[in-house]
């Protein structure tokens, strides 16, 4: 299991550290000439979808925050390692400007932008419920989860053609909530409905809008996130027994950005390990 780390922790940092698809994920050319914007895009299941996307043919933007560096170099030699462009943008999502310099450097630097993934968020378990939960933490996970995205999502559908995707990072706890997590629940319930109206919003621009769901993944959020006892047990209490891994994650990414989900939009889709999602 990881030792206990502070957020947003670092891949480097974890004694068990999780499978992005290194070494498995081989791709067919279906983003062949795209190129995508992935928040949080340094670890976890941000990384292993950089990974999937670079396999698939796309060059890839991702944004981090700065002390995350180390990770995002990583991901970014093996998005270059499968012979695609890499650019690495940290810097603090809860900026509106930041977010606007994001999408603007994927115009300059990748020349387009076809796929926006908002991956990166935010949460701090509180076993202690609301009371626990200070102002500041609320506001941390709402600007993180809601308010980046809204921002991202308003600076890049100018510059999107038809066929362009976005993919928003929903939860298990868009449905099955829990009271430790309370904010951040209500933020991936957010994600959801946002991604119903925003896909009605643009159908008819020919871009597409859905949400991934993922259940208990193992990344760097979680030890840092977590009290331990929950770490440990992280995954069980899902009919297949045990935690997910990036990597069996990223492929859901990879089916919306492609133009085989070219009649699918307001959709999400769960990656949960047997929990419902509906």
């Amino acid at each position: 299991m990881a030792d206990e780390m502070t957020p947003p922790g670092l891949t480097t940092e974890m004694s068990e550290r999780p499978d992005h698809g290194e070494e498995s994920y081989h791709g067919s050319g279906r983003l062949a000439g795209k190129r995508a914007v992935i928040t949080g895009g340094d670890s976890g299941i941000g990384r292993a979808v950089a990974i999937a996307f670079a396999r698939e043919g796309a060059d890839v933007l991702i944004s981090y925050l700065p002390e995350e560096e180390t990770d995002a170099q990583d991901t970014a030699r093996l998005i270059e390692k499968a012979g695609r462009r890499a650019v690495t943008v940290p810097g603090d999502i809860r900026d509106e400007a930041h977010c606007r310099a994001i999408v603007e450097r994927a115009m300059s630097d990748l020349g387009g932008l076809e796929i926006l993934v908002n991956n990166a968020a935010y949460q701090m378990a509180q076993p202690g419920g609301i009371t626990d939960i200070t102002d500041e933490q609320f506001d941390r996970v709402m600007k993180t989860n809601l308010y980046a995205m809204f921002w991202l999502c308003r600076a890049a559908v100018p510059h999107l053609r038809p066929g362009s995707s976005i993919i928003n990072t929903a939860s298990i706890q868009a449905y099955l909530s829990s009271s430790a997590l309370l904010d951040y629940a209500t933020t991936k319930g957010g994600i959801v409905a946002f991604t119903k109206a925003l896909a009605e919003d643009l159908a008819d621009q020919g871009v597409r809008v859905n949400a991934v769901a993922p259940g208990p993944i193992w990344t760097p959020l979680i030890p840092s996130t977590m009290p331990p006892k929950k770490v440990e047990s992280f995954g069980e209490d899902t009919p297949i027994g045990r935690k997910g891994q990036p990597a069996e994650v990223a492929p859901a990414y990879v089916y919306f950005a492609s133009d085989e989900a070219s009649y699918t939009t307001g959709e999400v889709l769960g990656v949960t390990g047997g929990k419902p999602v509906s």
